[in-house]
């Protein structure tokens, strides 16, 4: 087992890891919109799903895997009503369509809007 890190996403705020690698998978832990400094970025649904989908894709990379080795995404939403902003901006950077779960909760950390988590395999 593998702790992963990297500075280029935002440091975990609690007692987790970014990432943690076993054997050729990877598990993220859930990224909000911080900035790698770790600044929340307060703004609308498209902008936070970028930012999230930024953070995934560095702590990826960092593990020596891409975008393209997910298959597996869990989306938690604070608004269902978000949906379809979310797939927009989701589906320009998951275009090989991994599985996915989609769940809306009653809050999340910081105020956030949306939260992904991934899992991905590398050869």
């Amino acid at each position: 087992m593998e702790k992963i890190h990297t500075s280029n996403a935002p440091e975990a705020i609690g007692p987790y890891s970014q990432a943690i690698k076993v054997g050729n998978m990877i598990f993220t832990s859930g990224q909000i919109a911080l900035t790698p400094k770790g600044e929340f970025l307060d703004a609308d649904i498209k902008t936070q799903t970028k930012q999230v989908c930024e953070n995934l894709k560095a702590v990826l990379n960092a593990a020596g895997a891409d975008i393209k080795n997910v298959v597996k995404t869990t989306i938690f939403l604070a608004d269902i009503n978000d949906f379809g902003a979310v797939n927009e901006v989701y589906g320009e950077y998951f275009s090989h369509k991994p599985a996915r779960s989609t769940v809306a909760v009653k809050e999340l950390p910081k105020g956030a809007k949306v939260e992904i988590e991934c899992i991905a395999v590398i050869s």
